[in-house]
């Protein structure tokens, strides 16, 4: 990881630090764990979705809060901080009931959520616009990879004491906090906000009233406007085929082939591809631009669509893992770098809250399609077409922006 300074080096070195929570967490071990001491793992659903409305609805006072000079590595630091021992907190809370193991779950979903907000916009003061495409593909990227590291442990405690106890998913869990704590050290240390607003003697009173500001600010940077509406599409799309290729697969194929271990292997390798790709996606948008990158991931997006619906077997299924692995860091990444450059640094935390905002209520357009079409249609092969809408129209609205100076 040579290359970076010491600021870039910590800011990406915490995408490696919290992807370990998105992959152990999130995707992998809590839903299983979950199951295990007693929940309906089918409700872990809705209280995803408690706390991504808890974080919508946050975010962008949240952002306005951190634009106040000193505020953002406060706030990064109080939020990241809850996350990573309301994660510890779980190997122990559900010996006390799942109502208290689901508020810390709840409470780090939050406060992960919330920490990335700060994290995103100290892209604009760890670096520069022409590196900034670099840098966020490298923490996508160096993520991805690194996140596989904590989670190879945890999976091998939940292999000693068997995929049926508890304690090993529970030592998972303090793996993870621990890797977490540990890896952010650096970001505590060597990052520091540059640029931001002279606070003000009632910061939560005036963020409200700089809320308003900032939409007014939004509406006439045609640029931003443009932008958010094909993120909303196109990142919509995205977050569906990550969270229902697995659901799908299962669907249309022998769900026998899925076992625990199947399914824990298919998120490795997308884990392990994803990360030269990540990387590619930054040096290629340096010389084709990073909305042409986008664009670019986008459509394979769109082939991914099209081969999930003809695809018949669990090799298959590798083969659209690779295809979304392909473009997933990418089209992230350079989505939240390309963001960074449009906007004001000054005000990065409150333009980030609203692109926050844009990513979570997205999430909601695309499994509703594919639930949907499944319920009208009788057949879930047809619900993945559904999805192809968003990528379309998406790309279309990203048509729009003007070519960049390369």
């Amino acid at each position: 990881m040579f290359g970076y300074s010491k600021k870039e080096l910590s800011w990406i070195l915490y995408d490696c630090a919290n992807s370990a929570y998105s992959m152990a967490i999130t995707t992998a071990l809590f839903p299983i764990y979950f199951g295990m001491v007693g929940g309906n793992e089918m409700n872990l659903g809705y209280y995803n979705s408690f706390a991504s409305i808890i974080i919508a609805i946050i975010s962008p006072i949240l952002g306005t809060i951190a634009d106040f000079k000193g505020m953002k590595k406060k706030l990064f630091t109080l939020f990241s901080l809850i996350a990573i021992f309301s994660t510890l907190f779980l190997s122990f809370a559900d010996n006390f009931g799942l109502p208290l193991l689901m508020s810390f779950f709840i409470l780090g979903s939050v406060t992960f959520a919330g920490g990335n907000i700060f994290y995103d916009a100290f892209l604009v003061d760890v670096t520069n616009d022409e590196r900034m495409d670099k840098i966020s593909t490298a923490g996508f990227a160096y993520g991805y990879i690194a996140s596989v590291i904590p989670f190879m442990f945890c999976l091998g405690a939940v292999l000693i004491f068997g995929m049926k106890n508890p304690l090993g998913y529970q030592i998972g869990f303090v793996i993870t906090a621990l890797w977490w704590l540990i890896l952010t050290i650096p970001m505590y240390k060597n990052v520091e906000q540059i640029y931001g607003v002279e606070p003000v003697p009632n910061p939560v009173r005036e963020s409200f009233k700089t809320i308003f500001n900032t939409l007014k600010d939004i509406k006439k940077n045609k640029i931003v406007v443009i932008f958010l509406c094909s993120y909303f599409l196109y990142i919509d799309g995205v977050d569906t085929i990550i969270k229902m290729v697995i659901p799908y697969s299962k669907s249309v194929l022998d769900a026998d082939k899925f076992n625990t271990l199947v399914l824990l292997g298919i998120l490795i390798y997308v884990q392990i591809v994803a990360f030269p790709f990540a990387i590619i996606y930054g040096r290629l948008a340096s010389k084709f631009g990073t909305r042409n990158m986008i664009k670019l991931g986008i459509a394979t997006y769109m082939i991914s669509v099209i081969f999930a619906y003809f695809m018949s077997n669990l090799l298959h299924v590798f083969v659209l893992s690779t295809l979304i692995a392909s473009a997933q860091g990418g089209i992230q990444a350079l989505s939240r770098s390309y963001y960074a450059k449009i906007i004001p640094k000054e005000n990065a935390n409150e333009f980030f809250g609203f692109y926050n905002i844009f990513g979570k209520f997205a999430a909601i357009i695309g499994p509703f399609i594919m639930s949907l079409i499944t319920t009208l249609t009788k057949n879930p092969r047809y619900s993945i077409l559904g999805i192809i809408p968003l990528f379309v129209v998406g790309y279309l609205v990203m048509l729009q922006l003007p070519k960049e100076e390369k």
